[in-house]
């Protein structure tokens, strides 16, 4: 459905996705992606590369497993703006939904029989918040917010074993995945910002659940205050940069890595060997 040129843009209801809502706000996502390349990131805010596009599967699948637990409705208008990239088209499988989308059933089955899951996401779903960090407008969307209990649910998807570490070329040493792709600091944002709306302490709670043969489950409860702090601390540290970046006001920084600047002719030119 296209925006009609009467209707006002819902910048954090159902255009939460859209350019106007990311030019509008920060999100760790876009914070995320403003740390491991300001050229890339801006010229995506801007449009000015669109052909640079990432693969947008594991989002899909990851949001196709949110919405089955947000409403029945909410999944049914996930299924439709999606159907053309989720079912094959030619093939034996043609007419089927594609591999990732049948792994995401078993992960929601997975999630169904749960008890503990079940147990731990009552609330509202899908809550927008907003608030501010270090003078910078941030947004969230929280996935299951217990107001009277003082908890949220985050659910993640999964590729790794839950246990599993990779790889930080940053920390040059193995993190957890959650750790690694950001999570801590996506939860230490949302306990933040739900701090400046409700004015008291919300535990973060991720839910983990794999991508695997037989999908593994678990609640990672955040307790250390410590942990949360400093990635808040190192999100602040950056933050008026790339705000400054994002408006226009300071040159952006190319990673020279990324495809963005290879693409741009931003990648190193010369190497004295």
């Amino acid at each position: 459905m296209t925006q009609t040129q009467n209707e006002p843009l819902d910048l954090l209801g159902k255009d939460y996705y859209g350019l106007e809502s990311a030019i509008r706000y920060w999100s760790v996502s876009q914070f995320k992606d403003f740390k491991k390349c300001q050229a890339a990131a801006l010229a995506k805010l801007s449009s000015s590369f669109p052909e640079m596009k990432d693969d947008n599967t594991a989002l899909i699948v990851g949001n196709y497993v949110h919405s089955y637990f947000e409403s029945t409705e909410a999944h049914k208008a996930h299924i439709q703006k999606y159907c053309d990239l989720m079912i094959s088209k030619s093939g034996k499988n043609k007419g089927e939904l594609k591999a990732p989308y049948k792994i995401a059933d078993t992960m929601i089955k997975a999630l169904e029989n749960d008890s503990q899951f079940i147990n731990y996401y009552q609330g509202e779903k899908e809550v927008a918040v907003t608030g501010f960090i270090d003078g910078v407008e941030f947004k969230g969307k929280i996935d299951c917010l217990n107001i009277e209990k003082g908890y949220f649910v985050d659910i993640k998807t999964t590729r790794l074993p839950i246990d599993e570490t990779v790889w930080s070329s940053e920390f040059e040493t193995r993190l957890r995945w959650f750790e690694e792709y950001g999570y801590v600091l996506q939860m230490a944002v949302y306990q933040e910002l739900l701090r400046q709306t409700y004015g008291k302490n919300f535990l973060p709670i991720i839910y983990a659940v794999t991508k695997e043969d037989i999908p593994d489950t678990r609640a990672i409860v955040f307790k250390t205050k410590e942990k949360l702090r400093y990635e808040l601390s190192e999100l602040e540290v950056l933050i008026k940069r790339f705000d400054e970046v994002k408006k226009g006001i300071r040159k952006p920084e190319p990673c020279g890595k990324c495809d963005f600047c290879k693409a741009a002719k931003l990648s190193k030119r010369i190497e004295v060997y």
